[in-house]
């Protein structure tokens, strides 16, 4: 596989950095707009399939390629959520 390939796809994943950027630090705000970004790639992953199953004009490799960046995208949501809860309990263990 081509390496500028893999690249590409990671480029069209959800970025994070843009919408930190634009929130100004909010992160409540910032991670509703994550979830957002997460959700939509998964709505666009199920699209692609399902146009692909009816005979639609899309290529496999298309609905495989928009299926990783749903998953990916998921997996990383799911780790700062994992991530959250830790530093969560880290907090309310602290003596004061």
């Amino acid at each position: 596989m081509n390496v500028g390939a893999i690249n590409n796809i990671i480029k069209d994943l959800p970025d994070i950095s843009n919408v930190q950027k634009s929130k100004e630090g909010n992160f409540g705000e910032v991670l509703s707009d994550f979830i957002g970004q997460v959700n939509q790639s998964q709505l666009d992953a199920n699209k692609k399939t399902e146009e692909y199953i009816q005979g639609g004009n899309i290529q496999i490799q298309d609905v495989m390629i928009a299926g990783e960046k749903a998953q990916t995208s998921l997996q990383l949501l799911m780790e700062i959520r994992n991530k959250a809860v830790d530093m969560y309990k880290t907090l309310t263990n602290i003596p004061v």
